[in-house]
């Protein structure tokens, strides 16, 4: 019986950045950001900047830490940097109490998450020819 060798995977330097507390419900947050896996880091930055939602701010500043991270510790180019993944956990829940009629009292949950971006740089296609 010998033990099975572990396939060594190429895998290239993963660039992420986590953002732990972020003050928001992963149910408001997945729709932001599933809306920005895929595109890339110039678009996504500007999509996030004229967003209404409150928490796409929190998400731009993580990004923008990604995008810092890639650029001093891989050297990679700003340009051709997408968002590889986007995901965000369950954190600790506030629970708290406000008071109602009659002496009761109300229980108010104020979740927080945990917010990780991950990108990767853009790599050519190559074509092979048109489709008419």
């Amino acid at each position: 019986m010998s033990k099975k060798k572990k396939k060594i995977e190429d895998k290239t330097n993963i660039v992420r950045s986590v953002n732990k507390n972020v003050r928001s419900s992963t149910r408001k947050l997945n729709p932001i950001l599933k809306a920005i896996v895929g595109k890339k880091v110039e678009i996504v930055i500007r999509d996030l900047t004229f967003s209404d939602k409150r928490i796409s701010q929190d998400v731009k500043k993580t990004l923008t830490s990604a995008v810092a991270n890639a650029e001093n510790n891989f050297q990679y180019d700003i340009d051709k940097l997408i968002v590889k993944e986007a995901y965000c956990g369950k954190h600790i829940v506030m629970k708290r109490f406000r008071p109602r009629a009659k002496g009761r009292a109300a229980p108010i949950k104020k979740p927080y998450s945990n917010l990780t971006i991950i990108l990767s740089e853009a790599k050519k296609m190559e074509k092979h020819g048109t489709k008419s």
